[in-house]
């Protein structure tokens, strides 16, 4: 291991922060708006619901985390920008040695996540399976027909019970958007263009597998990916690529996610901007969930 990849602690990075659970109060969600950037506290405000509100503020957070404490830039110093399709990226001070430092994150259903490599192109989503808004599965399914070729539909509906067709439903799904998000090209890929082949069909809880595999308009690619399972309904997805076309990407760590508590959290963090008193009251205003919960696969994982 490079050095300074060595002093830095970098390693991959896995952390889930279960924002589901969390109910911050007042000083504790006045604090976390102080230790983000304040166009990003603007948008954060914006969501209609605590839960989304929640989850973004988390997916800052983590990578504010990430950039102090694994590249030891100070928090008051990291300045983050988006590319054009959404992804975050730091603006400047990587240490030129890692020039290639990839973070990504994901937020859906009770978690936030965060993927990180010094090498290695990353993309990390995760999926809640869930029933269906309103509706069957069948139908559900049917509506979402496009976004999956015929074998992976085999490879769903193959299964015995409903809850285990949704369940891999959604596995694929995540699947699918961790690539989307590695390669950074957002919502007009089609989807049909990837195909997976998922091993071992079942997962245990807290084990991560690196079996399943991609193929990409029907060649073999040079990406691996990494799967676990947080609890039983949560499904994450770490897609990893390489730009050495001999070899097969694989993570430096190939560990679990650690799950991250709030004071994990928000400890190397450093308030930016002066206290808010009406960014509380906007929040606070605000309804958990919408009173009638529906379920989409794609859209909810936003970073």
């Amino acid at each position: 291991m490079h050095p300074l990849r060595r002093s830095l602690g970098m390693q991959g990075v896995r952390w889930a922060f279960p924002c589901g659970r969390w109910t911050p109060g007042r000083e504790d969600w006045l604090l976390c708006a102080r230790c983000v950037q304040p166009e990003e506290k603007q948008r954060i405000a914006q969501f209609i619901f605590t839960r989304d509100a929640k989850a973004a503020m988390a997916g800052r957070l983590l990578i504010r985390k990430l950039i102090s404490e694994k590249l030891q830039i100070p928090w008051d110093k990291i300045q983050l920008d988006r590319t054009a399709k959404g992804k975050p990226f730091l603006v400047s001070g990587t240490p030129p040695q890692l020039p290639n430092f990839n973070f990504n994150v994901s937020h859906q259903g009770d978690y936030a996540v965060l993927a990180a490599e010094p090498e290695l192109q990353v993309g990390v989503d995760i999926m809640k399976t869930d029933r269906p808004g309103s509706g069957s599965t069948e139908e559900f399914f049917r509506i979402m027909h496009r976004q999956f070729t015929e074998r992976e539909w085999h490879s769903i509906k193959s299964l015995g019970s409903d809850w285990a067709r949704l369940d891999m439903f959604y596995r694929h799904w995540a699947l699918k958007e961790s690539f989307i998000k590695a390669i950074g090209v957002g919502l007009g890929f089609n989807l049909q263009r990837v195909e997976f082949e998922v091993s071992p069909l079942d997962m245990e809880v807290g084990k991560v597998y690196t079996q399943t595999k991609m193929l990409l308009d029907g060649e073999d690619e040079n990406w691996s990916f990494e799967e676990m399972l947080l609890d039983e309904k949560h499904h994450v997805a770490v897609a990893l690529g390489s730009a050495d076309t001999n070899n097969h990407p694989k993570s430096q760590s190939e560990t679990a996610f650690t799950i991250l508590t709030y004071e994990d959290l928000v400890a190397s963090a450093v308030p930016i901007t002066p206290e808010d008193p009406d960014y509380w009251d906007n929040f606070h205003s605000k309804q958990e969930l919408p009173l009638r919960q529906s379920s989409t696969a794609r859209g909810e994982s936003v970073t």
